[in-house]
């Protein structure tokens, strides 16, 4: 009887196949789900996530590349060592090396990312140089630390005035005015549910397609098969305009909500 209360015990804390979970019982908070990866400190990120700290050796690494994209904005990319990026178990146990990472601009948080590519359109960059910053966080959304700071990647980005030479701002005035998209689609999300409801956009290989979506709460918009994202600020519309350049259904969704929008149906 001793070894078999014993052998369920075992079976319990490690689920399935001796694993440890990776997400929460119910009642349990972040912190009682983040397991023993790394050292909880009492300091935090200066935005209320505490840090987590690991030993220099063999810590995640990231570096922040931000090139002008051509139609708008930049393309961000995350460089990332000794670290994988983990969209399906955000919200469990902290495991060593895995997590997301939040877009910072000057300070102020814009997007959570779950991959090593982000859409950034000049739109949410006002004119004048800015830092912007990547910061890699474990899944229970403590920050990644060494030696009491947080593990971070920063880029300085200039957005020029609409019309101005020299930095990458795309918000033209009439008489500049970017080619009109082929087809728009717009869409609203409120209290989890999308209006009008999710169909397919069905278009030719080559058009340009402008996605128009207002959320009331932040998210990403992601645009799967194009590898395109967009923040979604609370309350304030958001578009993305992109140009089909492949044939198949593609979705677009939202990271956070994890809603489908519509579908691509591109022929």
């Amino acid at each position: 009887m001793l070894a078999l209360v014993l052998l369920l015990a075992g079976g319990a804390a490690t689920g399935c196949g001796g694993r440890a979970t990776t997400h929460h019982k119910p009642g349990t908070s972040h912190e009682q789900a983040s397991g023993s990866a790394g050292t909880l400190l009492t300091t935090d990120d200066g935005a209320g996530h505490r840090l987590r700290e690991v030993p220099a050796e063999g810590a995640p690494e990231v570096q922040l590349t931000a090139r002008p994209d051509s139609e708008d904005g930049w393309n961000l990319q995350l460089a990332v060592k000794n670290y994988r990026f983990t969209p399906d178990s955000t919200g469990g146990a902290a495991l060593a090396g895995a997590g997301h990472a939040h877009l910072e601009l000057d300070g102020h948080k814009l997007a959570r990312l779950y991959g090593p590519w982000f859409h950034l359109p000049a739109a949410q960059v006002p004119e004048g140089t800015h830092t912007l910053t990547v910061r890699l966080y474990a899944d229970d959304h403590t920050a990644w630390a060494v030696a009491g700071k947080p593990i971070e990647g920063s880029v300085q980005l200039t957005a020029a005035a609409p019309g101005l030479p020299g930095g990458h701002g795309h918000t033209p005035t009439p008489s500049q005015a970017a080619p009109e998209a082929d087809r728009t689609v717009t869409v609203t999300v409120r209290d989890g549910k999308v209006s009008p409801a999710p169909a397919r956009t069905e278009l030719r290989r080559g058009e340009r397609v402008a996605l128009r979506v207002t959320s009331d709460r932040a998210d990403t918009l992601h645009v799967h098969g194009y590898d395109k994202e967009l923040a979604l600020p609370a309350g304030q519309e958001a578009t993305l305009i992109l140009t089909v350049d492949r044939t198949g259904l593609f979705e677009v969704e939202t990271h956070e909500s994890g809603l489908v929008l519509t579908q691509l149906l591109v022929r």
